[in-house]
């Protein structure tokens, strides 16, 4: 298999989807960059709910 063919088969595997993480959030250590991504990832959470 060359490599290129190689490359291309990993790009069309689906990535696991992680949920559940080890992640600690501090809000009181949080900036707002913080809060938007936990924000960010509880409605990216919501979205792959509704596909499954």
């Amino acid at each position: 298999m060359s490599e290129n063919e190689r490359q291309a088969n990993q790009a069309n595997r689906q990535l696991p989807i992680a949920k559940n993480e080890d992640v600690e959030f501090a809000s009181e250590l949080a900036d707002q960059a913080d809060v938007e991504a936990r924000e960010r990832a509880a409605d990216a959470d919501e979205r792959q709910q509704g596909q499954a």
